[in-house]
């Protein structure tokens, strides 16, 4: 049985490309610029409570149930 599913992978790569950017947002000097003070946070926040359990609860098979179900 397959447990995650190609768009899985994809989401969960992405998850953690968009956080090593925002990691790297918010380090940026001076520490009162609007990227680090604005955008970073909303990167980072949006990541971990959105894409990132959506890419791991995502179902993989076609009928929409989740994969986990059966076991």
């Amino acid at each position: 049985m397959q447990f995650f599913g190609k768009k899985n992978y994809w989401g969960i790569g992405l998850a953690v490309l968009l956080l090593i950017v925002g990691f790297l947002m918010l380090a940026l000097k001076p520490a009162s610029n609007k990227v680090a003070l604005d955008v970073a946070p909303f990167i980072l926040i949006a990541t971990f409570l959105v894409l990132l359990p959506w890419s791991i609860w995502k179902s993989t098979d076609k009928e929409g149930r989740n994969s986990r179900e059966g076991v």
